[in-house]
């Protein structure tokens, strides 16, 4: 076959093992293919032992992983943690009463019954839980005979009439209405902060368990006639996890699909099969491992599994397509499958590492979980560069591929052109090039308008990680809707360790910050030592008006600081140390978040002292402000470690800034139009989504690594740019285009999910994996015409792999050695 109508490479046709040189190639060449049983030994071994491992794998949450552990706003609240109890993890169950109001014997025993239940759940600070059957919720009186008062739910509660009327009484003097009780009084609540640590075993909470143990007393009471809403971190994750099983169904409809789409392509079941199985393998060794080192698989890294059976999808078949073609021009499998070793080993490393450094730098993301996440897919993706890289073409130099497949890539390798590739070399053309280019900067240019408009943190009101008709997410509309203290509690730490907080110059400040964040658009209500003394300090003082108000009197005002101790302990500690200031939210929404934070920052600028101190931040919103923070740091920071590695890692592949420009530009394009997308899809960018923005790079560089690593070597074989482009689209452009597409569609079905953040997940990688295929095709080749042209001295030596694809005419004139095969 000559030159000129060769679309592969140089390398010599053996028909017959018998006259190769085994002594040929690289030494790690020989390495891998001169052992082959032993690997092939070797990798069964720790597949069987890695898949009862796996097995194992167990899957939950953790309240403290989400949170970004060393932002300032993190370490003042875990530094009064022990002062701040019912300011972490908690749940708020709401019981209603659909046919009456609370007042009902048979509510108020039903909840009695519940009440003792929830209090015997594992992980539950039984200390701070309130509901009307917990003594610590008691009402206080000011009478003509002095201080009156006691628990909200009478003592002799007997369920007659006169016992109704009294909790009726004892609940309007208490002022729960609104927190504890609905405001139409049909329903009350059951607080239960949690430890993230089980008390009794000393293990992590199981929110599977727990909400297991959740949903069954709810169906088992609601059967009695009340109706159950529950929310909170617990079972927010709780949902989560057993969303998985459903979201495991699509992974399973994706990974069909896939198979479908390669075995509709190559015709041959054997080269699917290993594909598939291969990738599949590297997927059982990265969830075995997570077990051995202690890891658990949480909704956050649901996806990274996917993410590896995707990868090595992509890299086993451009490895397939390689060794189908050669033994269609009828070369032997054992040497097709060295030939394409050579060919693409360095390409697909490279690739991978491209991969790794996408997950890796997600490391520097300051939450526990993001950086779970980021360790696992780094190990899946070095496990990948056994499985796929060199298990693979191991594998393939064994079976080989059917006749039939490999005649057909041949027919469709021999230079009479398809449609679309006719229509890609057009891209070719300077004059259709630049209107491609014209067209590119256009629309990067618009997509940068858009992405300016792009949010940090959650952009919808209750769970975004779950669908808005969820039951979750109906359950928070119910809560909010009828009670006045919404779920969503920003609270300011005020510290003062040496002079206490029970002096006059203290609750003076919290009232200052009190009135101030009341008067904020987001902000519900608040409460703090200061807003609860003062109707305790008129109590005193025959419940006059005019004493509603914080006392300059030492004695008067500790009196009222004991009252607020007694009936609410949470918003005091015992020394007198640390005392909450809570704002209850309307919402936690980035923006709502962001003025509570600028406000209560300003105040603190001006307002502390070497003593007293106004800290942020505790709340399960201030801990989400810390978050939005931390995300909005690492975003940008992340992007540019991801582009900076990349581009080294292309400049060490090429050996030319002409292509690793070729190259990059693209993924740029990419990022700048997914920002776009997710502004117009109103997506924020959180912890649930920006591990995707990564990834859309470091899986990206894939296409234009094996696209340009075979059209730089044409090219310096004297190629014009035209049938260089042309030859790389023979041989890897059409896997680009294959898996492009093909992944696109896998991920599509995400969009079904019952989990938000996954179906999110699903439109932005679809988007990505279709529009990288697209730059690798079309921009690309635009690029190379202005950038790659077939110049003396233009392109240095791509790299040792590039190399190696010239002539071995060594291979020709050494004795042949004989192989089995």
């Amino acid at each position: 076959m000559s030159f000129s109508s060769a679309p592969l490479d140089h390398m010599p046709v053996i028909g017959r093992v018998e006259d190769f040189d085994t002594r040929s190639g690289s030494t790690f060449e020989r390495l891998i293919f001169n052992n082959r049983f032993a690997i092939v030994l070797a990798c069964a071994a720790v597949t069987i032992g890695l898949a009862f491992c796996a097995l194992r794998l167990g899957v939950n949450a953790s309240f403290d992983k989400m949170m970004p552990s060393s932002h300032p706003y993190i370490e003042n609240y875990k530094a009064n943690a022990a002062s701040l109890r019912g300011l972490g993890n908690s749940l708020r169950w709401v019981v209603e009463n659909p046919s009456g109001d609370i007042y009902d014997p048979a509510y108020i025993a039903t909840l009695r019954e519940l009440n003792d239940k929830l209090f015997l759940l594992p992980g539950v600070d039984r200390s701070f839980m309130k509901s009307l059957w917990m003594p610590v919720v008691r009402w206080t009186e000011i009478t003509e005979n002095g201080f009156d008062g006691g628990p909200v739910m009478p003592q002799d509660y007997d369920g007659s009439p006169q016992a109704l009327e009294k909790l009726r009484q004892n609940i309007y003097r208490s002022g729960i209405v609104g927190s504890l009780v609905a405001n139409d009084q049909h329903s009350s609540m059951v607080f239960i902060p949690l430890l993230e640590r089980d008390g009794v075993t000393g293990q992590p909470l199981d929110y599977k368990q727990l909400r297991d143990q959740m949903q069954a007393l709810k169906a088992e009471y609601e059967v009695k006639g009340v109706r159950i809403h529950i929310i909170g971190f617990a079972k927010l994750a709780g949902d989560l996890i057993h969303g998985l099983l459903q979201v495991m169904v699509y992974f399973l409809v994706a990974a069909l699909l896939v198979t479908a789409i390669i075995y509709a392509y190559t015709r041959c079941v054997r080269s699917t099969a290993l594909v598939i199985a291969c990738s599949l393998t590297a997927v059982v060794w990265q969830l075995g491992l997570m077990h051995l080192i202690g890891y658990v698989l949480d909704p956050f890294s649901v996806l990274v599994p996917f993410m590896i059976f995707a990868i090595g999808v992509s890299h086993g078949a451009q490895k397939m397509n390689g060794i189908m073609q050669d033994i269609g021009r009828g070369t032997h499998r054992y040497v097709a499958a060295r030939y394409t070793f050579r060919r693409l080993f360095l390409a697909g490393l490279t690739a991978l590492m491209a991969d790794a450094v996408g997950f890796a730098v997600l490391s520097i993301i300051d939450i526990p979980a993001i950086r779970d996440l980021a360790l696992q897919a780094s190990i899946g993706v070095a496990i990948l560069t056994l499985t796929n890289l060199l298990l693979l073409p191991v594998l393939l130099s064994y079976t080989g591929v059917g006749a039939k497949a490999a005649a057909r890539a041949m027919r469709s390798s021999d230079g009479r052109e398809h449609p679309v590739i006719k229509g890609l070399l057009t891209f070719t053309d300077p004059r259709v090039a630049r209107w491609v280019l014209l067209g590119t900067v256009a629309l990067t240019l618009g997509g940068l308008v858009v992405s300016r408009q792009l949010k940090i943190g959650d952009l919808d009101a209750g769970a975004p990680e779950l669908r808005a008709d969820s039951e979750y997410n109906r359950d928070d509309t119910f809560i909010t809707q009828h009670y006045q203290l919404s779920s969503d509690q920003f609270a300011v730490i005020v510290t003062n360790p040496k002079n206490r907080l029970d002096n006059f110059e203290s609750v003076m400040e919290m009232d200052r910050l009190e009135q101030q964040l009341r008067d904020l658009p987001g902000v519900q209500t608040t409460s703090s030592l200061a807003s609860l003394g003062r109707p305790l300090t008129a109590a005193g003082f025959e419940g006059t008006p005019k004493w509603i108000t914080i006392n300059r009197d030492p004695a008067v005002l500790n009196e009222s600081i004991n009252n607020v101790n007694a009936a609410s302990p949470e918003m005091v500690n015992d020394g007198r140390t640390v005392a909450p200031i809570i704002a209850f939210l309307t919402d936690h929404k980035a923006e709502t978040l962001s003025s509570v934070v600028k406000l209560v920052e300003a105040f603190a600028a001006t307002h502390n002292t070497a003593d007293r101190q106004f800290l942020l931040a505790a709340g399960n919103a201030g801990i989400e402000a810390a978050t939005n923070q931390t995300v909005a740091r690492a975003n940008y920071q992340m992007l540019g470690l991801v582009y900076a590695v990349v581009i080294v890692l292309c400049l060490v592949t090429f050996r030319s800034w002409r292509a690793v420009l070729v190259a990059v530009l693209p993924l740029a394009v990419t990022s700048v139009l997914a920002e776009a997308l997710m502004v117009m899809l109103g997506i924020g960018v959180k912890v649930a989504t920006l591990p995707v923005i990564a990834l859309g790079v470091g899986i990206g560089i894939d296409y234009s690594l094996y696209l340009l690593t075979v059209y730089l070597s044409h090219l310096r074989q004297g190629c014009s740019v035209r049938e260089a482009y042309r030859r790389s689209l023979l041989f890897t452009g059409k896997v680009v285009a294959l898996i492009g597409i093909t992944l696109s569609v896998a991920v599509a079905t995400w969009i079904w999910s019952p989990i938000k953040f996954q179906a999110d997940m699903g439109i932005l990688l679809a988007f990505m994996f279709l529009w990288n295929m697209v730059g690798a095709l079309v921009i690309v080749p635009s690029l190379a015409v202005y950038l790659l042209k077939p110049k003396a001295g233009d392109i240095a030596p791509a790299a040792p792999a590039i190399a190696g694809m010239q002539l071995e005419n060594e291979a020709l004139r050494e004795r042949p050695r004989r192989v089995s095969a």
